[in-house]
């Protein structure tokens, strides 16, 4: 099987799944739980360890880099039946050990390099590159686990005791979110108390992003992760309702200093920014 099986460079650009590309990755996924629950066994030639590593393996590789690094400004369409048939095959054949540990090394050198940009941004930069990274990688994971759910059924849960999903979001956190997380919450304190220096559909997907990797990091800054995070802090007490309503005047005077005024407040659906990260920026 060339290359231009997985890929086809005239096809319509490959950015986050777009309807054509989710109703494939359902036929797929329906596709997968046929084959899951048939007693029948597909017939397939032997597969050498010599063939996984110069044709298997290099064919997936290449798929994966492309949904890894996609685009709005890539041409490039992905058949995910072909992936996923080269994965069913793979693990049929015994090779599902070495096919997991090229994915999870695949996928490390890549966030690796995506950790190396991210530090060499500008603070100006550093958030929206942050920001800009963690939702290529989450749509990227959407359309890697379907297609090698049969491994994951297979060799990852039965055998690790794991989920290739939560393997992947752990690399993330490995080797990018704890990396910059030094810098990236008091560069988020700081522009938190400055009203709009960010968007807030940026600093929410942040923050909660953070959070869904390591709730543990809400507690280096409590009073930010509060703001996206519902009951992050404890009940309100009756004894602060003072301290609360000066925090309430305080922001209305930073709004009124930005240009807003009381009915544009009243028209700005601040629980919209706050509890839906994923809004068009």
């Amino acid at each position: 099987m060339d290359e231009e099986d997985f890929l086809d460079s005239s096809s319509a650009p490959m950015s986050l799944p777009t309807a054509s590309d989710e109703s494939e990755l359902e036929r797929v996924k329906k596709t997968n739980q046929m084959i899951l629950n048939s007693p029948s066994k597909l017939v397939i030639n032997a597969m050498t360890s010599e063939d996984y590593k110069t044709t298997y393996w290099p064919k997936l590789e290449t798929a994966i880099e492309h949904l890894l690094t996609q685009s709005p400004t890539d041409h490039i369409s992905i058949s995910y039946e072909q992936i996923y048939s080269y994965v069913y095959k793979c693990v049929c054949q015994q090779h599902s050990e070495l096919l997991y540990n090229d994915l999870i090394r695949k996928i490390a050198s890549h966030l690796q390099q995506v950790s190396t940009d991210i530090q060499g941004s500008p603070p100006e930069r550093f958030i929206e590159k942050f920001n800009l990274a963690l939702v290529q990688y989450t749509a990227a994971i959407q359309c890697i686990v379907p297609v090698f759910i049969y491994m994951n059924k297979f060799y990852i849960e039965t055998k690790l005791n794991r989920d290739l999903k939560d393997d992947l979001m752990k690399l993330f956190s490995d080797h990018v979110a704890e990396k910059h997380v030094n810098t990236l919450i008091p560069l988020l304190q700081k522009v938190d108390a400055v009203p709009f220096q960010v968007r807030p559909s940026t600093m929410a997907n942040v923050v909660k992003g953070i959070y869904a990797l390591r709730p543990d990091l809400a507690l280096l800054a409590p009073e930010l992760f509060s703001r996206f995070i519902p009951q992050i802090k404890p009940p309100a007490l009756e004894s602060q309702l003072a301290l609360y309503a000066a925090q309430d005047q305080k922001l209305q005077i930073e709004l009124s200093l930005n240009g807003f005024s009381r009915d544009k407040e009243a028209a700005c659906s601040f629980p919209i920014f706050w509890n839906d990260p994923f809004l068009p920026n």
